[in-house]
């Protein structure tokens, strides 16, 4: 099994966060998360091409909003949302609040 890369806790930087979070495509990722859980790649159901997914994936799990854990043939994604209020408390509520009266 493959191990992919996340930042520490403390590494986690705030404007690595708000670049990753700046991209619709992103920010819809995230507010499906939210939820709580976990969600294969392959889950998430958008009309975005897989190589594009994927670098949407890797910028934010390389922010540290994200953790994807793989499994056999499958990547798993989760919002690491303690991690994220632990850091910047508030913010992530914030953000999810702002996006969903934008949507």
């Amino acid at each position: 099994m493959r191990d992919l890369p996340h930042p520490p806790r403390d590494a986690i930087e705030l404007t690595d966060v708000f670049h990753a979070l700046s991209d619709p495509a992103r920010l819809g990722i995230v507010r499906r998360l939210a939820g709580g859980g976990e969600v294969s790649c392959g889950g998430f159901g958008v009309p975005l091409a897989k190589s594009t997914l994927s670098h949407h994936f890797r910028v934010l799990r390389e922010a540290g909003v994200t953790r994807s854990r793989a499994d056999g043939l499958q990547t798993f994604i989760s919002l690491r949302r303690d991690d994220l209020d632990a850091r910047f408390p508030g913010l992530l509520d914030a953000i999810l609040r702002d996006a969903a009266v934008s949507a």
